[in-house]
């Protein structure tokens, strides 16, 4: 099988084994990295008997390495949930990841809902990093969501969740919902969903010194994403260079397997270009005065 299609991998980092799924681009330009949110594993982005909503086949065909990593407590790494209970873990065990497959790549991360976590503590952590994408996520539930996330766990998924995250039917194909998506959730996650939308996401986005795009699907039924929404999310990135934000038509909360995820992933990947050109320019740029001292 040609490493250009998307194929399994497992590593081992720092003890514990890490899975993924990956793309390799014969000349690649850079590396994606894509990080699933909670309840479902790296298989969201290589969607099951739907290869033309795949972000891997369809970012390896322009030039992209894509690593969609089982977030730590996913895949291989579930059995070890002490070795991933703070962040700093989470981000070493992700980048141990990425080295062994990429080596020092520029990156591009993309995070989707609980994935967003990960995504920003990698954008702020790592300078490989040249633009991060993120979705699935916010400041403020939806006042509906946020009565039945109260109190919800890994432990315990409250009534009436699968249709708050793939509602209305009619956005997906009618045999991906469940079909070999679902996964068991990570016990940090928890903590996570505490503290994201008032602490951890304006701490993380006001250190966030790369471009960054975000995107909600029209019908993001989760968090509030008007264009107040939008327009608060986007102010939080104080440090960023620029932020772009955009509302996708007829798209849902998981926006990379619906019926629109080829061109949820175009828009991913044209941002993507974007970062990767402005980093050339800079490199060329800082060339040439450093040659002319």
């Amino acid at each position: 099988m040609s490493k250009a299609e998307p194929h399994p991998r497992v590593v081992m980092v720092d003890g514990v084994p890490m899975s993924a799924v990956v793309a390799e681009a014969p000349d690649q330009r850079a590396v994606v990295v894509a990080l699933h949110g909670g309840a479902t594993t790296s298989a969201y982005f290589d969607c099951p008997g739907h290869a033309e909503l795949s972000l891997l086949r369809i970012a390896v065909a322009q030039g992209y390495t894509v690593i969609a990593l089982d977030r730590p407590g996913y895949g291989a790494s579930a059995a070890y949930p002490d070795a991933m209970m703070r962040p700093e873990q989470r981000v070493a065990l992700a980048w141990g990841v990425i080295e062994r497959i990429a080596g020092t790549a520029d990156l591009f991360v993309l995070g989707h809902s609980l994935g967003c976590e990960l995504a920003l503590h990698l954008a702020v952590a790592q300078p490989e990093v040249l633009g991060v994408s993120l979705a699935g996520t916010g400041r403020r539930y939806h006042p509906s969501a946020q009565e039945m996330l109260r109190g919800a766990s890994p432990q315990n998924r409250p009534r009436g969740l699968r249709e708050l995250l793939w509602e209305p039917a009619r956005l997906y194909p009618s045999d991906v919902i469940g079909a070999g998506l679902s996964a068991g959730g990570a016990p940090y996650e928890g903590d996570i969903v505490k503290t994201w939308s008032r602490q951890d996401f304006p701490m993380l986005a006001g250190q966030t010194r790369v471009p960054v795009q975000f995107l909600a699907g029209q019908y993001e039924n989760v968090w509030e994403s008007d264009a107040e929404a939008l327009a608060g999310i986007a102010a939080m990135f104080t440090a960023a260079p620029r932020v772009q934000t955009a509302e996708l038509p007829d798209s849902g909360h998981n926006l990379s397997v619906g019926l629109t995820a080829g061109a949820y992933h175009r828009a991913v990947l044209a941002f993507a270009d974007e970062c990767v050109a402005g980093h050339a320019r800079e490199t060329v740029k800082t060339e040439v005065e450093v040659e002319a001292r």
